[in-house]
């Protein structure tokens, strides 16, 4: 009997990964994000189609740790200063958008789809929170997660996932009714607050002695285990005392990013959390009812279309109500406007209490993947529409002088993007008496920026419009710090129709980009990775004993080796 239940999961597994490596194999051929590959796998084999894995603990197993996971490596690469700059819009900004979204899908549901109120309240609450794992993998891939729409969108989704806590506890009221909601709320509330100054406590006493311990021993697979072992525990710690695993994964995330193993943890985990994500992603597609799609394709049409309308308008509408460009907004909009994962569970719960119909559930668990594979594509599709319908000045060097404010936006150097690389940057111009000036798209920074005397024009350094706002006449370098690409090109195109003989100096990630770079004139392409691994190379060689002489001879030949370079590059995409 128990040689027959490990035949079984051995194969059960095995089908979901080869799946999984079809799947992600025929995207990338068709140069597609895997996701979409993981997803519409997952629905071929799932239940609803060729019912390859029937085991539903076994999927549901895999994908709670996939999403744990995850958010123990979100946790690990964002730290709190990183929110705390997009924390007004994280925060009000985040409210305003589930409120908002919830209030209007519900009264949609009702009079589109002659729902009662109860369920199409909780509806609303679904369509209002976005794919935390979707949105993750999708930054991460395209090299995004630190851009400030990246930024933005995550901190957004850390605040739905705390709300999905509440939600859950208020659903049963719209079928059964509960008389102690307040007392629920309460405790929920009062569990969080425990939770929180427990993983503080820890952060600070307890797991730095207990992975110094482990990490003493000099042996990568307790580190591993180690690091698993936290993760894991504290996403079942929270889930037993009814809050969300992502919540506590998340957090010991950012408590462990706080010691001085956080970069080993996130290089011993990376794998493993990959594997598991791609797991995620199939076990999501196996909820597709293809049969139920195929019936009812004009209602799914119907309920894709309300989602990815309301929420886009939505979004873009509470990001410009507060000060973002409409880049941001736009690119903020286009990657928020599924439906998340934990909408699933709310769905679920709808039917356990007799809200939801099985039909509307179907339609509901329809819509949302249909959401999760468009995605991908909406992200990438905008971000190239926006920057080749950004407008381009008429006329080379015709530029306003003034800022805002009145003041000249005169200096040597113009600094677009006041990221941490902008700021490293200016800070030691400031140090060589230097003048710069910065455009910046994030209100929040401009403000900051400006109280401390500098040079500061609000907006996005892509848009013609604003870039002709600074003098760049008078300038005589632009550095362009924006780690998306598409970001970088069409400020790079404005800045050159206004003046072409400006020296230009650009962030690039990939080779193509690169090329791409160099064809518009851009003299000069850092690379913040393959910049890292030459100085890596520096220290290494007068580590080693060479000579200053020598050292530079052979750092400045792997410089200008293409081949170094294409390998950097291949890494990268790996």
């Amino acid at each position: 009997m128990l040689a027959m239940q490990q035949s079984v999961l051995v194969t059960n597994l095995t089908i979901l990964l080869a799946a999984a490596l079809v799947g992600g194999m025929i995207a990338h051929r068709l140069k597609q994000p895997v996701i979409l590959g993981y997803l519409a796998v997952g629905g071929v084999i799932g239940p609803y189609a060729l019912g390859l894995v029937r085991d539903v603990e076994l999927v549901e197993a895999t994908a709670t740790i996939g999403v744990a996971l995850l958010m123990l490596t979100l946790g690990l690469e964002v730290s709190f200063s990183q929110l705390r700059q997009v924390g007004r819009v994280g925060l009000w900004g985040g409210i305003a958008q589930m409120v908002v979204t919830a209030l209007l899908t519900t009264v949609a549901a009702v009079f589109v789809f002659r729902w009662s109120w109860p369920e199409a309240t909780i509806f609303g609450l679904i369509v209002s929170l976005s794919s935390t794992m979707v949105c993750l993998k999708v930054l991460m891939d395209r090299g995004e997660l630190d851009s400030l729409h990246g930024r933005i969108m995550v901190a957004i989704l850390i605040l739905q996932d705390i709300a999905v806590v509440l939600m859950i506890v208020v659903e049963p009221i719209f079928g059964q009714g509960i008389s102690s909601l307040p007392m629920a709320l309460l405790f929920t509330l009062l569990s969080v607050a425990a939770f929180v100054g427990l993983a503080i406590v820890s952060g600070i006493w307890i797991l730095p002695w207990l992975m110094g311990r482990i990490g003493g021993v000099r042996s990568r697979e307790l580190f591993l285990l180690t690091v698993l072992v936290i993760c894991l525990g504290a996403a079942l710690g929270t889930q037993t005392v009814g809050l969300s695993a992502v919540f506590g994964a998340f957090l010991i995330g950012l408590v462990l990013r706080e010691t001085r193993f956080a970069h080993q943890a996130l290089a011993e985990i990376t794998p493993l959390r990959d594997i598991f994500a791609a797991l995620f992603f199939v076990s999501l597609g196996m909820l597709l009812d293809l049969k139920f799609v195929t019936a009812n394709w004009p209602m799914v049409v119907i309920a894709v279309s309300l989602v990815v309308t309301i929420k886009s308008l939505t979004v873009f509408g509470v990001l410009r109500s507060f000060g973002y460009s409409g880049r941001v907004a736009v690119l903020t909009a286009a990657g928020l406007f599924q439906i998340g994962e934990f909408g699933f569970i709310l769905a679920q719960g709808g039917v356990k209490f007799g809200i939801i119909s099985a039909d509307s559930y179907a339609l509901i668990v329809a819509s949302a993947i249909v959401t999760m594979l468009l995605t991908p594509l909406s992200l990438s599709v905008t971000a190239r529409l926006y920057g080749r319908l950004s407008p381009v000045p008429e006329l080379p060097g015709k530029t306003v002088p003034l800022a805002p404010d009145g003041e000249p936006a005169a200096g040597e150097v113009v600094i677009a993007g006041f990221g941490r690389i902008g700021q490293s940057v200016a800070h030691s111009l400031a140090d060589a008496g230097i003048p710069y000036s910065v455009i910046e798209i994030d209100p929040e920074v401009v403000f900051k920026v400006r109280c401390g005397g500098t040079a500061c024009i609000y907006g996005d350094a892509s848009n013609a419009h604003v870039l002709a706002r600074l003098n760049l006449s008078r300038a005589r370098v632009l550095i362009v710090t924006f780690p998306d690409p598409m970001a970088v090109f069409t400020t790079v195109k404005a800045a050159r129709a206004i003046n072409p003989g400006l020296k230009i100096i650009a962030r690039v990630q990939r080779v193509k980009d690169g090329e791409t770079l160099l064809k518009m004139g851009v003299q000069d392409l850092v690379s913040p990775e393959y910049e890292a691994s030459l100085e890596f190379l520096r220290k290494t060689l007068i580590a080693t004993g060479h000579t200053r002489s020598d050292t530079n001879k052979i750092v400045t030949a792997a410089a200008m080796d293409k081949k170094v370079a294409e390998l950097a590059e291949n890494n990268q995409e790996g």
